[in-house]
């Protein structure tokens, strides 16, 4: 693997770190982003650690180059969780996570945080992934602007109307994702217009420190509002919830509950708590959609909503950087329909139509 750090002092860290796990070997330090461009045409590693403040370009802009010219996995190792602006956007140029840095071996959670980054790496230099286009960050609409809409010819299943043909009525968005999240609900929010009818939850698997930023990002890229959930909150439409950090977020008594209680299939926030509450709190007229990740987390959550009728969506594998979180799902047979990224959008914005009919 190749590390990507500006600081001596970091760099002797992270090789102590990485060079102690027995999966992982340093096959090369660069100091900046140009020369990690050059050993990673000469090398080619299994996976990148990346630091995202360097000298010349950032890590945003070494992220771009690589998934341009030889795309690679990419985490991001951040320290100062104030501005995420880059690892954010890193993320949505194609890095796959952002881990933080071990920092001082006197912390007290130095073991924690230096297992977790030499796992994240393990797990992502095992990740295929594809060359990505970076395009310039998504921009907000324009005022009266419409969004993207699913291609005309795509009929609704019929899970989604009833008997008369009338489509049915829903009252709350739920969405789950892991590895490659970030991006693809950016994907997905960016195209849901400011009116759109419905609240939306998140749940992202990702470390306790950045959530504050990566809400606060993702209410850059996307039109609708976006913060943190918090207990006791009335769920608005048109406003997204993300589970804050190390906390499952779910919904109870018309409003959202927060807990401390133990991880579910690894994970606090987890999926599974998310959508099952979603389950019980709206039945049939809830949605659930489950987006790329590792593991399994959220997929049976999806089938408890399935069972009571709710409208539930796996990511298809041709998008998902990784298919097992939303694949375990249609295993089970939790999913109405599997659906590419760019196409579930349009069809939560069909099945919030305001027409009476279904087309």
């Amino acid at each position: 693997m190749l590390v990507v750090e500006d600081s001596p002092v970091i760099q002797q860290l992270l090789s102590h770190v990485i060079g102690a796990d027995p999966r992982l070997e340093v096959a090369g330090i660069a100091s900046s982003g140009e020369q990690a461009l050059r050993m990673i045409e000469r090398s080619a590693p299994d996976v990148v650690s990346l630091d995202i403040r360097l000298p010349g370009i950032d890590g945003f802009e070494v992220t771009s180059r690589i998934m341009r010219q030889t795309p690679l996995p990419i985490v991001v190792v951040a320290s100062d969780v104030r501005d995420l602006d880059i690892p954010m956007r890193a993320l949505q140029a194609g890095a796959l996570a952002v881990v933080e840095k071990p920092g001082s071996v006197a912390r007290a959670d130095y073991q924690t945080v230096a297992h977790h980054l030499c796992t994240q790496l393990v797990i992502m230099s095992q990740v295929k992934v594809i060359r990505h286009r970076i395009t310039a960050r998504p921009a907000r609409p324009a005022q009266g602007a419409g969004p993207a809409e699913a291609p005309a010819d795509v009929r609704l299943p019929e899970a989604a109307v009833t008997a008369d043909g009338r489509l049915r009525r829903f009252r709350a968005v739920g969405m789950v994702a892991s590895t490659g999240g970030p991006a693809a609900l950016a994907r997905i929010l960016k195209d849901l217009p400011p009116s759109f009818p419905m609240p939306v939850f998140v749940v992202q698997h990702m470390g306790a420190p950045f959530m504050t930023g990566f809400a606060n990002w993702l209410g850059t890229v996307s039109p609708l509002p976006v913060r943190l959930g918090e207990a006791g909150l009335v769920p608005r439409p048109g406003t997204v919830y993300v589970a804050p950090g190390d906390r499952h977020m779910m919904v109870e008594g018309g409003a959202i509950r927060l807990s401390d209680d133990p991880q579910v299939c690894g994970q606090r926030p987890s999926g599974e708590e998310l959508f099952r509450s979603m389950a019980r709190a709206y039945g049939a007229a809830g949605i659930g959609v489950l987006l790329t990740g590792m593991g399994e987390d959220g997929a049976r959550g999806l089938v408890d909503m399935h069972k009571v009728g709710a409208y539930t969506i796996a990511e298809h594998a041709s998008t998902a950087v990784i298919h097992s979180m939303p694949g375990t799902a249609v295993r089970l047979g939790g999913a109405v329909e599997e659906l590419p990224l760019d196409r579930v959008a349009g069809r939560l914005l069909q099945l919030t139509s305001d027409d009476k009919m279904a087309s």
